[in-house]
């Protein structure tokens, strides 16, 4: 007899299923020419859809031991894994990307590189591909083993970036485009990562007119119904927006490699439109995990109450 915890373990399952489901078929059809789900020749991508689907229900039912707040602890910690690539990723690729800029600027890259390869690094395509995207790849791996989130550090290299901006232009005149778009770079991560993290701690302003005097399972349904009615379709709306086509708002920066109109500025502008994907997964997630967490406190039995004495 199936835990009664199963189904709401599927239905949290299903729905990561569908977010990853959602990312993979945009990359099959806008990066690698795949046909869209919902033409005529979507059937291979319906048919994996289906083994997906399938696997994750067998996985569930097939670990009843597991709890509620056993699958909510799992989403959360991709949902951190997310979140440490993802400020792994900007440092490596801001730092390398801003020396890059600077040496090209100066007119140093085609004594260090040489000439062909210094115009080839001035071509955005080719800096996304060769430089950045192997960048990319590191953080993944060194986010597997480094299990801070960042967010800490980072924010401080926000603060030294505009310092040295501060420093630069007063005291050396000195100034240039990429030294702004890395403290913007890096600035614009810092919220957006951080958020998912936040909403762990409990750390979004919260409205207590009326939640803070709610009982533990009235606060355990708000927090649930939320998760699911407010935070999800939020979600969503991002991933649906910014991936609906090629023209859309994530999908042709990143296609394009859009650089900023700045001249000798830092080519990175098209992963800041990545940083409402990274935002959107990790929140999504989040919610997905703090939909188990509250169900969980709501499936527990309500404290007995005790008899007033006669």
């Amino acid at each position: 007899m199936p835990h009664p915890d199963a189904a709401l373990r599927a239905f949290a399952a299903l729905m990561a299923a569908l977010v990853a489901l959602f990312l993979l078929g945009c990359y099959l059809h806008y990066w690698r020419g795949w046909p869209a789900f919902f033409s005529g020749n979507g059937w291979a991508q319906w048919l994996g859809a289906a083994a997906v689907f399938a696997g994750v229900l067998w996985r569930v039912y097939s670990t009843p031991k597991r709890g509620l707040r056993d699958d909510a602890e799992l989403y959360a910690r991709v949902a951190a894994y997310v979140i440490r690539a993802a400020y792994w990723s900007v440092l490596l690729v801001g730092a390398v990307d801003a020396l890059i800029s600077f040496l090209r600027l100066e007119g140093i890259l085609e004594y260090a590189v040489g000439a062909a390869l210094a115009g080839e690094l001035a071509k955005p395509h080719f800096r996304g591909v060769y430089v950045h995207y192997p960048l990319l790849l590191a953080a993944l791996v060194i986010a597997r083993y480094a299990k801070t989130p960042g967010f800490l550090w980072l924010a401080l290299l926000v603060v030294m970036a505009e310092f040295a901006v501060v420093v630069s232009r007063f005291v050396f005149s000195y100034e240039q485009a990429f030294m702004g778009d890395l403290v913007r770079f890096w600035y614009a991560a810092l919220f957006l990562f951080a958020s998912a993290h936040t909403l762990a701690a409990e750390g979004h302003v919260r409205v207590d007119v009326l939640y803070a005097n709610f009982s533990p399972r009235a606060k355990a349904l708000s927090n649930a119904g939320g998760a699911l009615l407010l935070g999800l379709p939020v979600c969503w709306t991002i991933l649906l927006q910014g991936m609906s086509g090629k023209g859309a708002s994530i999908v042709s920066p990143l296609l394009g490699f859009e650089i900023s109109q700045s001249g000798y500025g830092m080519y990175v502008k098209y992963l800041m439109a990545g940083f409402l994907l990274v935002f959107a997964v990790s929140m999504a997630l989040q919610f997905i995990g703090s939909f188990l967490e509250n169900a969980a406190e709501l499936r527990k039995p309500p404290p007995r109450r005790r008899r007033k004495a006669a």
